[in-house]
């Protein structure tokens, strides 16, 4: 889904960064219900478009948030079986046209979290018998894809074995069939998270981007879907299948410190616990003075924490999201534009009487464009702050993210250039501080992070920190600008 970035081959592919949720009840209750409350705990993976589709019923797509728009018809819709989605759009227009569940054909739906980046390997394999144009996304070249095998003759596991092989990318599906089963899939690598749960009361089995959509409807997680595994439910009870080898993993590790939600358990770890550890260790690595340590709402918080208890410098809140107004509790970073992200920031109010004439310690998850850093800055030190210190859990953002994140070109980030080094990271450090007027900024590294997940280096994907895409097949891209696709 979304815009157009450039692929692995030099081409432009479409991507998507979004929440998806599938549920089916073995006792026959109404899911439609759970799934709306479930996506209303994934808001924060997207935040321009929703949908469901329910057995029995068209797909239902709306543009805003999670039950904006509702019509009340669709919580009374009877079936046992759903799947839905959230959009955040990396690239494209916000527009309905673009949002999910997407229908192929007669056959099935499905919902998508991630990009496929050989996106146009795919469209060339397939234009002859479809008739497609260039606007096609990779969502739906991917579910023809899977109806070429099916109509083919081929099972739901073996025409997804089939379809691996041809595929680049990160993806996590749902499906929903016409019969009302549910099938949900992830790519070999891991790259977007996909969880697995259980509702005792209704004998419902859901699967989900993040286990905060379990909670939501008090369900229980019983795991993650593994790399390359596929999942099915139906009357019959659940199947699981592996659909491709094991290979080595790439967890997304911006999923830990901002995309993901603080309550959601991801690969066994608690989110929040990791940004609390990481906010600790960026105590230990780097000590500053100062006199308040700050977080910048929402997703710092943690981060914010852990750095206060180890350096023993007091948190307090020093900005506020101005929760009354209607775009108060949006996340400024999954906005379409730079003008809509803009003006999310600009609604933070700043707590004078916590900042005026402090030397001020702010705790940010990333530094992407500087833009929404440079405005907090200006805010912060309007309200009287004697100095702005940023320290940045994430490693500086340096290069295009193919895995559904919105860093789709290098002149864009703020943090642009080579690093080799300490030395180069601390230059890199110092022009970044510059650019947003900061007194100082502080990156994180790779290593440190990776300790503060709690996951091996190996097994976290830092393509868009270090420029290395080995994990999609390729150690380097092709960044030659080309004529933008539309979706």
């Amino acid at each position: 889904m979304g815009r157009g970035h450039t692929t692995v081959d030099g081409r432009y592919s479409l991507k998507e960064k979004c929440g998806v949720l599938a549920a089916y009840s073995l006792s026959g209750y109404d899911v439609a219900p759970m799934l709306v409350r479930g996506l209303e705990a994934l808001q924060h993976r997207g935040q321009e478009s929703w949908g469901i589709r329910v057995r029995g019923h068209k797909t239902f797509r709306r543009m805003g948030l999670a039950v904006e728009g509702l019509s009340g018809r669709v919580l009374d819709w009877k079936g046992q079986s759903g799947i839905g989605h959230v959009r955040y759009s990396t690239k494209g227009r916000t527009i309905l046209e673009n949002a999910h569940p997407i229908d192929i054909g007669e056959d099935f739906s499905l919902a998508q979290n991630g990009t496929i980046a050989n996106h146009e390997n795919l469209f060339a394999r397939m234009k002859g018998e479809f008739s497609l144009n260039h606007s096609v996304t990779d969502t739906k070249l991917l579910g023809l894809r899977l109806q070429q095998s099916l109509r083919g003759g081929d099972d739901w596991f073996t025409a997804m074995e089939k379809v691996s092989h041809e595929l680049t990318g990160a993806y996590s599906l749902v499906f929903i069939t016409n019969e009302g089963d549910i099938y949900a899939a992830r790519d070999p690598q891991g790259f977007r998270p996909l969880s697995l749960g259980y509702h005792i009361p209704t004998s419902t089995y859901l699967v989900a981007s993040e286990s905060c959509a379990f909670a939501s409807v008090d369900a229980k997680l019983i795991r993650d879907i593994r790399p390359g595994e596929i999942v099915k439910v139906n009357k019959e009870g659940l199947l699981s299948r592996l659909f491709a080898k094991r290979v080595q993993k790439a967890h997304c590790s911006f999923e830990y410190t901002y995309f993901a939600h603080p309550s959601s358990i991801i690969e066994g770890i608690s989110v929040y616990e990791a940004r609390k550890r990481v906010g600790r260790l960026l105590a230990q690595r780097v000590p500053l003075k100062g006199d308040v340590v700050i977080p910048v709402p929402d997703s710092a918080r943690p981060a914010a924490l852990g750095y206060s208890e180890e350096s023993g410098i007091p948190m307090e809140e020093g900005l506020m999201k101005d929760r009354y107004r209607k775009r108060g509790t949006m996340r400024s970073f999954i906005e379409p534009s730079q003008g809509s992200r803009a003006e999310i920031v600009k609604q933070m109010i700043p707590i004078t009487s916590t900042v005026v004439g402090k030397d001020v310690i702010l705790v940010d998850d990333s530094v992407v464009r500087g833009t929404s850093s440079k405005i907090v800055v200006r805010v912060l030190r309007n309200a009287g702050a004697k100095s702005v210190k940023i320290v940045v859990t994430f490693p500086p953002v340096r290069h295009p993210c193919y895995m559904g994140i919105d860093f789709p070109t290098r002149q864009e980030l703020v943090a642009r250039g080579p690093i080799r080094g300490d030395k180069d990271l601390t230059e890199i450090s110092k022009t970044v501080a510059s650019r947003i007027d900061a007194d100082q900024v502080v990156y994180n590294d790779s290593s440190n992070l990776s300790k503060g997940i709690g996951l091996p280096l190996t097994d976290l994907c830092h393509s868009c920190t270090t420029g290395n895409y080995s994990c999609l097949g390729t150690p380097t891209l092709n960044f030659k600008t080309r004529t933008q696709m539309k979706s």
